[in-house]
């Protein structure tokens, strides 16, 4: 023992390719008694068991080669790490390694018993798991799970070279045959729940349909098989390994886990029910194949008490019951076990429509039918109409009557397609809408929910039926007078009729907005209420002429929420005639309220309305109109690239804005934000040579956001050019610089000496520094500011429009590591150590696919990783600080021996021992616990410096691999703890 404790110790000191050659070649001979461990095992044990804080190291694969009884003891713990699925594929990649022979040429693994034992490994841990392949195929990879079930084949002594299907299994050993039917359940689950995900069943190659058919033979002649079967455990497969020389006939072959021909019959019935559904969709009659082994399936499972292989999805298998009896017509509406759905696919298949009716009718008392499946066989109606089926246009009529009576009773929206129905209503149906109220609540007492929503279902009834006479008769049925009160239906009748004064004038549409005549009056109050609630530009000037017929007073002030700019109101207000006055005023501030919560519709029919109306009057209005069309057309297309339309604006719209830009005519109102958002529209769309070439040099003096455009435009053509052609640039910076510089008042004492009195903002600016941040939020392309203190220039302020520019930025691409690191730089300097470490991280992992890969040196430079190293020493995570000073070009040592140094540490200390690789701090870590007494530490320290691949005569590859991996998960695991 004393001597395998030494070679334990002696191969902790080598690199890993001596211990591999070892393994290899003195494996058998070398075996750790039970009850023992490796010095490698026992260290790691100590520093688990240790009282330290941190988090348990985890067990490298190879210590499970070391200490035979060390896997069982790892698989029964409650939370193994690493799980039995990362063991897997630990044990499974190492044996799969190819080796390299004296002449540097690659070869396949080799068949060794290292080799052979890990393997073995695999399969033990997969027998752990009792073989479920739902768990397997979540942690596996495809490749890696066909790997693990061959070997499984190959130690169950399956007859190499020999189709499956050409096998006997009732002749074959039990654990033979299980192996050969766990393998083609994962085969057909794998083709047909990997390939037909994605692509269609015909789409599938005759190589893998052959292999779906193969394996669907073998497993349908298993459910012929009457007797038990048993499938490996670890015992057994300990036993295979112990009697190499067996041929199958070993104890193994019956000494496995049984499983009973019930257990196994009732797994293999619904995976093959899963297959036959999937390619129902091709083939009709398989459904019906499917729907057997469904029941099959169900009948098992009731007849077992407890199940030991059977791993299924009872709601699922319930759904394809269901599936399969609607799609086969084989439910009886009769059956009191036949379930809702049934019936009502039952009574669709036999054309009985109006018994579906009265199904939908009673389930609005009961609503045991989801709406969405209610909607569906709507859909389904629908659907038949379209394809030309006659006599069905009523029944879609009811249908949707029932699902809305059902929406309105549990408070949801009305349907569109309800509504559409309530625009030419027969009374007909408006008698069947009452019929279906009524029967639709609970007979002895309904509950008061139920009555307030039917009572607000039949006050919108009035509401939606244009028809008085149609009204009249819901008005006046029993349902509604035991719902409304006497004081509500009375108001609600009086609406009605005065509102069936009024003209439709959708009754017939009129070629012109100014031929809409006069109509009758009616109640001002109600007239005002349907001029806010309006946007059919029609509608409004009828109800702003019965107005004007009847009283003469200002109606764009009705509503206070009506607002147009400022720049336009005397103009508006200047029209001499009342109504168009009125109209004009109106129908802008409805279009600009539409054009704010993006209702472009509505906004371009109500100015096309206005532009026609004031084109007869006024040159100038017109011009104003057309301005305001423009910008309404750029905001839409701009809205469209948000939501990531890729289309770029039509050249007519392009030409516009220049237009707009360069057009002059005395004495016309311009609103700034239109001039505003056409120069930020053309840069979204790259239009620089325009900004930078031919925009008239005097607009460029007299509009400050065409300047600032320029300016942008000129330096993003110059940025891929030399350095010295970078003239715009400085003249940008100059510009920004004025924009947040700051004056400084004086003001004289009593006593005669001069004192500071404020800072205000320098009005030398071409902008406002918040119209300037205003700007450039309009902004989609990606400019960046780099903005520094200087003498006269306000810090907080440059501070304040640097965070908020790039905290927009960052909602435009939450990506983009230049501005991550920006970002963090901010919180840096205003001392949000722990924000600013969040924000390096995320730099980081968005573009090492979260540090899977090496960060680029261009992201994780010198000047960040030391802001990131200050970031962990003001929180007091030294240990931290001295694994990022490895990170930097030339290892910091000062700054990492101060760090550990420290004994007030807030970080897990030893727990980041792992991810240091340089030898140096490590050797300095173990003087330090020496030194203090820290025997417990100083053990975990040594440990470290002897892992194999940390050895300063590896090779520099060997050197730099190792830092690369610790490198990885020391970011992982501060994403972990920051984000």
């Amino acid at each position: 023992t004393d001597q395998l404790v030494t070679w334990g110790l002696i191969c902790s000191r080598l690199n890993e390719a001596l211990i591999q050659r070892i393994l290899n070649e003195t494996y058998c001979s070398v075996t750790v008694h039970q009850g023992r461990m490796s010095a490698e095992a026992a260290d790691r044990v100590a520093a688990v068991t240790s009282s330290r804080p941190s988090t348990p190291l985890q067990t490298s694969w190879f210590e499970f080669l070391l200490d035979g009884s060390l896997l069982e003891k790892h698989l029964q713990k409650s939370n193994p790490d690493p799980t039995p699925v990362q063991l897997i594929v630990q044990f499974l990649e190492q044996a799969s390694k190819p080796s390299v022979n004296e002449q540097n040429q690659v070869q396949p693994p080799a068949d060794n018993r290292r080799n052979r034992t890990l393997k073995l490994l695999a399969l033990k841990v997969a027998a752990h798991m009792k073989w479920d392949l739902d768990s397997l195929e979540k942690g596996l990879t495809i490749p890696v799970l066909n790997m693990l079930l061959n070997e499984l084949l190959c130690v169950s002594k399956v007859p190499p070279g020999v189709k499956h299907v050409d096998l006997d299994l009732s002749t074959l050993p039990p654990t033979t045959a299980m192996a050969v039917i766990i393998y083609n359940r994962w085969a057909i689950r794998t083709i047909f729940h990997g390939c037909v995900s994605v692509f269609s069943p015909v789409l599938l190659s005759p190589q893998l349909k052959e292999q779906a058919a193969d394996s669907i033979t073998v497993l349908e002649g298993a459910l012929q098989l009457k007797k038990d079967f048993y499938v490996h455990t670890l015992r057994t497969l300990d036993l295979l390994a112990a009697d190499a020389a067996a041929n199958g006939e070993t104890e193994s072959s019956t000494a496995g886990l049984r499983i009973s021909a019930d257990d196994l019959h009732c797994q293999v019935h619904y995976d093959l029910g899963g297959i036959f559904f999937q390619q129902g969709c091709t083939d009709q009659p398989t459904y019906e194949k499917a729907r057997d082994h469904f029941r099959q399936t169900k009948e098992l499972l009731k007849k077992l008490d407890s199940t030991v292989h059977v791993h299924l999805d009872e709601k699922r298998l319930a759904g394809y019951w269901n599936a399969c009896r609607a799609l086969t017509g084989d439910c009886d509406p009769c059956d009191p076990q036949t379930t809702p759905y049934d019936q009502i696919n039952s009574l669709i298949r036999a054309q009985n429509y109006q018994a579906v009716i009265e199904a939908f009718i009673k389930d609005n008392v009961s609503r045991s039918l989801p709406n969405d499946f209610r909607r569906s066989v709507l859909r389904e109606f629908l659907y038949k109409v379209q394809q030309g089926e006659s006599g069905l246009d009523e029944v879609c009529h009811k249908l949707c009557v029932c699902n809305a009576v059902r929406d309105a009773l549990e408070g949801e929206i009305l349907s569109i397609r309800f509504q559409q129905l309530l625009l030419k209503p027969s009374k007909r149906m408006v008698d069947f809408i009452l019929e279906v109220c009524t029967r639709s609540l609970e007979k002895d007492r309904p509950s008061e929910t139920s009555r307030r929503n039917m009572a607000g279902f039949m006050k919108t009834l009035c509401e939606s039926l244009e028809d008085l006479s149609l009204v009249f008769v819901v008005s006046s049925h029993k349902l509604f007078m035991e719902l409304l009160k006497e004081e509500e239906r009375k108001v609600l009748v009086e609406q009605m009729r005065k509102r069936s004064a009024t003209i439709n004038l959708s009754a017939k549409p009129l070629p012109s907005f100014y031929d809409i005549p006069a109509s009758a009056s009616v109640n001002i109050g109600q007239l005002e209420q349907q001029l806010i609630l309006s946007l059919e530009p029609r509608r409004i000037r009828q109800i702003l002429i019965e107005l004007h017929g009847m009283t003469e007073r200002p109606f764009w002030r009705v509503n206070s929420k009506w607002e147009v700019p400022p720049d336009y109101i005397n103009v508006i207000l200047g029209i001499k005639d009342n109504l168009t006055k009125d109209l004009v005023y109106i129908l802008m501030a409805k279009g600009l309220h539409c054009i704010s919560i993006k209702d472009f519709v509505h906004a371009r029919l109500l100015f096309s309305a206005c532009l026609e109306l004031v084109t007869e009057f006024s040159p100038k209005l017109r011009q104003v109109m057309l301005n305001e069309m423009l910008l309404l057309e750029v905001r839409a297309h701009e809205t469209m690239a948000a939501e990531g339309s890729k289309e770029r604006p039509p050249p007519d719209l392009v030409s516009r804005v220049r237009g707009y830009l360069e057009m002059r005519i005395h004495d016309l109102p311009l609103r700034q934000v239109v001039g505003e958002e056409c120069v930020a529209f053309m840069l979204n769309w790259r239009e620089n040579d325009y900004l930078t070439l031919q925009v008239p040099p005097s607009l460029v003096m007299n509009n400050p956001y065409i300047k600032l455009g320029q300016l942008l435009a000129s330096t993003c053509k110059e940025l891929p050019g030399p350095k010295e052609s970078r003239r715009t640039a400085k003249e940008l910076w100059d510009v920004v610089v004025q924009i947040c510089s700051v004056s400084i008042q004086h003001k004289r004492n009593s006593d005669g000496r001069v004192g500071l009195i404020k800072q205000r903002e320098s009005s030398m600016g071409i902008l406002q520094r918040s119209k300037f941040i205003t700007f450039v939020k309009k902004l989609r392309v990606s400019i960046g500011f780099v903005l520094i203190s200087i003498q006269a220039v306000d810090v907080e302020a440059v501070a304040v429009t640097v965070k908020e520019l790039v905290s927009y930025a960052l909602t435009l691409n939450p990506n983009n590591q230049s501005w991550l690191i920006t970002q963090a730089d901010i919180y840096f300097v205003t001392n949000q150590y722990s924000a600013a470490l969040n924000l390096y991280l995320q730099a980081g992992a968005v573009c090492s696919d979260f540090f899977t890969k090496a960060v680029p040196p261009d992201v994780y430079t010198d000047q960040v990783l030391k802001r990131m190293i200050k970031c962990c020493s003001m929180m007091n995570c030294h240990t931290q600080v001295a694994v990022l000073c490895q990170f930097l070009r030339e290892v910091d040592y000062m700054t990492a021996f101060k760090a550990l140094q420290e004994q007030n540490s807030h970080d897990a200390m030893d727990s980041f021992y792992d991810y240091i690789w340089d030898v140096t701090i490590l050797e300095y870590l173990t003087h330090i616990h020496h030194k203090r007494g820290e025997t417990e530490k100083r053990q975990i320290a040594i440990k470290a410096i002897g892992q194999t691949e940390l050895n300063t005569s590896n090779p520099e590859e060997v050197l730099q691999l190792a830092a690369h991996k610790r490198k990885k998960r020391f970011l992982q695991a501060m994403a972990k703890l920051y984000f």
